[in-house]
């Protein structure tokens, strides 16, 4: 009988984590549809980062970029389906070569091996 009773509760909270993993993955949609209207369409690629999730990292045509993290890897794909985003295997090749810097990456990301202003 503690049996049944334990698998119940397993069958409600997967009913239930299956409905907040839909909320979630729709409002990640959103978000991607917004990124892309913004720079004229979008292409993206899931890269895991551990125990945070899944990272969508998305490029626009016009070479703008950003990123979302979704709680897991399957949240993070009914996303991208959802926003009818194309997705890329991995972040190389003339995909990475879409993605435009600006003043602000070169001094956070790479300013201090190339010149840009100390961190003092």
């Amino acid at each position: 009988m503690a049996d049944t009773k334990q698998g119940d509760t397993t069958q409600a909270g997967t009913g239930a984590a299956r409905a907040r993993a839909e909320r979630t993955a729709s409002k990640l949609a959103k978000r991607i549809e917004t990124f892309s209207k913004e720079h004229g369409g979008a292409e993206g690629q899931l890269a895991y980062i551990g125990q945070m999730g899944t990272r969508i990292v998305l490029v626009g045509e016009d070479g703008g970029w950003g990123d979302l993290v979704a709680p897991s890897h399957e949240v993070a794909r009914i996303a991208a389906e959802k926003a009818n985003l194309t997705l890329h295997e991995s972040f190389d090749g003339d995909f990475a070569a879409k993605v435009r810097t600006g003043p602000y990456e070169w001094t956070r990301m790479a300013g201090i091996q190339v010149g840009g202003p100390s961190n003092d």
